[in-house]
């Protein structure tokens, strides 16, 4: 019930007797999540040991995505990384996406105001992924990019994402989180609490350097019609340029007139 309700949160070997469920196509999604920035090169062995996958079956997909133009092998090391098909796929996505629109001059806007760099971002399984982003803190190293990806629970955009959520869908995702990283869970369960109780009482969390002790954040869901898919705005500094309570005094009151502003031009006040 829970991956209807909430895509994203299963895990395929669940599904193995439903026979609605397409087991090849769900794991040749896996050898296409294999890849990340970091390591944008793999070969069946390392694509192996991440998805957990056979070797002779992850051969076979990677023949057939590379086929179909999801992959592109280099021959000269024998290995993979990803085809420009798979860029193909997540435009429609992108161009479709009304608030991703609407936000892009409000987001500007935030980031002239306060100096700090904005970003749009929505749930993908247990992380956070930036639809869009406006740039302003050079100071950041971990720069924030269309298609960039942070945790969820380790974020303030990730727990503002959760909060926004109805009861029942923050159980799912909290459980989700729990077994899939406990490591990660338990290590950003106080922070949790601490954003539970602030996002109750003044509508914002606030991350004091929680995912890179050197980026500090505040992050606010927008309210969207219920057919449109959840988002959050954030806006983000570094440590080092940041007065004591600037984010939570200065900062937070901006974003919260944000995303009441997307909110209004979704016709949701």
């Amino acid at each position: 019930m829970n991956a209807i309700a909430l895509p994203g949160l299963v895990d395929p070997h669940d599904l193995s007797t439903d026979r609605q469920f397409s087991m090849n196509l769900a794991r040749g999604l896996e050898v296409l999540r294999a890849f990340t920035p970091a390591d944008p090169v793999l070969g069946n062995r390392e694509i192996s040991d991440r998805t957990g996958l056979p070797k002779p079956t992850v051969s076979r997909l990677t023949y057939t995505l590379t086929l179909l133009g999801y992959l592109s092998r280099d021959a000269g090391v024998q290995k993979f990384r990803l085809g420009t098909g798979v860029l193909s796929l997540g435009h429609p996505l992108l161009a479709s996406m009304r608030v991703r629109h609407a936000a892009r001059p409000v987001m500007e806007e935030l980031a002239r105001k306060t100096g700090c760099t904005v970003n749009l971002g929505m749930r993908d399984r247990a992380n956070v992924v930036f639809v869009d982003t406006v740039r302003v803190d050079g100071a950041n190293q971990h720069h924030p990019d269309i298609g960039s990806t942070r945790p969820l629970l380790a974020t303030s955009i990730g727990r503002a994402l959760i909060l926004a959520c109805a009861p029942a869908e923050r159980t799912a995702i909290l459980n989700y989180l729990k077994v899939h990283d406990r490591a990660l869970f338990d290590a950003h369960r106080a922070s949790w609490e601490e954003d539970r109780k602030r996002f109750a009482e003044h509508g914002f969390c606030h991350s004091r350097g929680d995912w890179q002790k050197e980026v500090h954040g505040v992050a606010v869901p927008v309210r969207l019609p219920p057919h449109e898919a959840a988002v959050a705005l954030n806006c983000t500094m570094s440590a080092y340029r940041l007065p004591k309570d600037k984010l939570e005094r200065d900062i937070a009151p901006l974003l919260l007139e944000a995303a009441r502003q997307l909110s209004n031009i979704h016709g949701v006040r």
